[in-house]
């Protein structure tokens, strides 16, 4: 049981450490104009800001996958992506068993993904989104994105170097990334958040090593767009406005939706930083 000068010092470096976060916070609000074009610029605030522009690919939502190890909900309960296999039943966030058609993978060595921002997962802490989203550490690749408020938002768009940052399991020496194909693009849960499957355009299937094995599976499955399951905001230009006009938000910088959850989950991580501090649970 810390004592109350022990608790005193604790205090104030979680405090220090919120302002850190609220400063990041703040120099990605003052990064943004009215525009667009221009609210979906990546932030300057972190380490990784200048890498990420690397990361879209061919496909216009760029590539998305989940870290080995990471477990889906199924109609069996959860299951780490790696042991899926086509054909297993993915529970979707209504409920809905549907089974994997394809499932796509690719890997990294160690010695290529330290200096490459389009490859290093980003962590997203355990409670980080809520009291109880995820349940645990939650790995994903930049592109992949969250449901936040009715939403999808990339996880490189809600980067704040606290609860959400770059970062690998401990012991990883090798990236492996899986991706999950559905009937349509889906909302599952993993670790118990709200995350996307795989969304198919642009041919953005060659962004996983075994591609050919889908395109001889589905012949022609690019010749129906798929469409997205919920509205993706950070895509920038018309297709960006489109979605913010769909759900009603105002271009003014504070009402943006993804700066409101970005600043919302940046604020939590001052809770996140408390508990971790006194090992206790942190008022939510």
């Amino acid at each position: 049981m810390p004592n109350r000068s022990d608790r005193s010092i604790k205090t104030q470096l979680a405090r220090r450490h919120f302002l850190g976060i609220a400063a990041a916070a703040g120099a990605r609000l003052a990064a943004v104009t009215g525009a667009a074009g221009a609210i979906t610029a990546p932030s300057d605030a972190n380490s990784m800001g200048r890498n990420w522009g690397k990361h879209r690919g061919k496909g216009k939502h760029g590539s998305n996958c989940f870290l080995r190890g990471t477990t889906l909900s199924t109609s069996t309960g959860e299951v780490k992506v790696e042991e899926l296999s086509i054909g297993d039943l993915i529970t979707t966030l209504h409920g809905e068993a549907m089974p994997i058609r394809w499932i796509g993978r690719r890997n990294y060595k160690s010695t290529h993904y330290p200096t490459a921002g389009n490859v290093m997962p980003i962590r997203i802490r355990r409670h980080a989104l809520d009291g109880q989203v995820p349940h645990s550490d939650l790995y994903l690749s930049p592109g992949h994105a969250l449901l936040v408020d009715g939403v999808l938002i990339r996880v490189m768009d809600l980067v704040n170097g606290a609860s959400i940052a770059p970062a690998l399991p401990q012991g990883t020496d090798t990236i492996e990334y899986f991706h999950i194909l559905l009937d349509g693009h889906q909302v599952i849960l993993a670790q118990g958040a709200p995350t996307e499957t795989l969304l198919l355009e642009g041919q953005n299937d060659e962004h996983f090593a075994n591609f050919a094995e889908l395109r001889q599976l589905f012949p022609g499955i690019f010749d129906t767009p798929m469409k997205p399951a919920a509205p993706i905001v950070g895509y920038g230009g018309k297709k960006h406005l489109k979605a913010l006009l769909r759900i009603a938000a105002s271009l003014v910088v504070r009402n943006d939706v993804i700066y409101d959850d970005y600043e919302k989950i940046a604020a939590r991580a001052f809770f996140v930083a408390h508990r971790e501090l006194f090992h206790e649970e942190a008022p939510l």
